[in-house]
């Protein structure tokens, strides 16, 4: 199916060049997914780690429920290869303090 651009308000059809740059563009897209996707779900694991990190300081004891849940957290990305594996995370239930 033919791809067209707007030029001055008028619809024209891409050349050949013009869709294997739109091609090339979305191909570079879709390849990414993959590392936006786990860009992500760092960005939230990390910030659920933040929530406790007052916790694991050397003055505090942490508890075998928050150790267990904070390395939960940071092992929630291992294994993930596909865009459908990191959308189908599920986050460990954060454990009283």
């Amino acid at each position: 199916m033919p791809r067209y651009k707007l030029v001055n308000g008028i619809s024209i059809q891409l050349t050949a060049e013009e869709e294997a740059l739109r091609d090339a563009e979305e191909q570079a897209w879709a390849d990414g997914a993959f590392d936006r996707a786990m860009a992500d779900l760092r960005q939230r694991r990390n910030s659920l780690l933040s929530q406790t990190d007052y916790l694991a300081l050397s003055d505090n004891t942490l508890s075998s429920d928050m150790s267990t849940y904070r390395q939960s957290l940071r092992d929630i990305t291992s294994g993930l290869t596909t865009v459908e594996e990191v959308n189908a995370v599920v986050f460990p239930e954060k454990p009283e303090a």
